[in-house]
């Protein structure tokens, strides 16, 4: 499903050059729940941008359910991003303008899809997460769990190869973060791939495996107890 080989990346900040992975390799089965942690600055943000197609390793391969990230145009990137892999932010980035539906709808919507052929499906996802008595809300009428549970959905929205979720539960209470992470996991027990990254050790003990990144590199890949992946 994902496979990373010796993928490296380099900034340019002024004149000097800033490391921010080096050498990487690991791949994901498909149905996998993988859970990034480390130190701030330790390379997991970009890692979780180069999977995503949001910008490009300065060296290795990636590839994501046999298409490669690597190598191509901008275009062939877009349309990689926006049909392959489906993103969950820590500031859900709603559009304040839309609905509920309207917000989860808009992937397809910017693929051209007219919305009267996404309604069903949006408004399907929204009752598969909890809102489905929500659809025609806009986010400023909602809660921030509720705000995430639509991202989620848009997320979804695509039946995307791999969910990618950068923090999902970095802006919201405990509470509410238990809320967010059960959803996960049990969009991985229905058989979805998700790859997350995060800080908190409790968030990352509920997918099957969590890798560890130290100054750009791979310090531990390990099997959650309990889980079988």
């Amino acid at each position: 499903m994902i496979q990373v080989r010796n993928v490296s990346k380099t900034y340019l900040q002024g004149k000097q050059e800033i490391q921010a992975l080096h050498n990487i390799s690991f791949g994901m089965e498909k149905g996998e729940f993988v859970s990034i942690m480390g130190p701030s600055g330790s390379g997991k943000s970009t890692l979780l941008n180069l999977i995503g197609g949001i910008d490009q390793p300065s060296a290795g391969e990636i590839f994501i359910d046999g298409s490669p990230l690597h190598g191509i145009s901008d275009d062939e990137l877009t349309l990689i991003r926006r049909r392959k892999v489906g993103f969950i932010f820590q500031f859900f980035n709603l559009l304040p303008i839309l609905t509920a539906e309207e917000n989860v709808g808009l992937p397809l919507l910017l693929d051209g899809v007219p919305f009267s052929r996404i309604k069903e499906k949006a408004c399907r996802l929204l009752e598969n997460v909890g809102l489905g008595l929500r659809t025609d809300h806009r986010p400023e009428q909602l809660s921030g769990g509720e705000m995430q549970r639509v991202a989620i959905a848009r997320a979804l929205i695509t039946d995307p190869a791999v969910l990618l979720a950068d923090e999902p539960t970095g802006n919201l209470d405990s509470h509410i973060s238990e809320e967010i992470l059960e959803l996960l996991k049990n969009l991985n027990q229905a058989g979805q791939t998700i790859v997350m990254v995060t800080h908190d050790a409790r968030a990352a003990s509920f997918g099957k495996r969590i890798i560890r990144l130290k100054d750009g590199g791979i310090t531990e890949d390990v099997s959650v107890p309990g889980c079988d992946v």
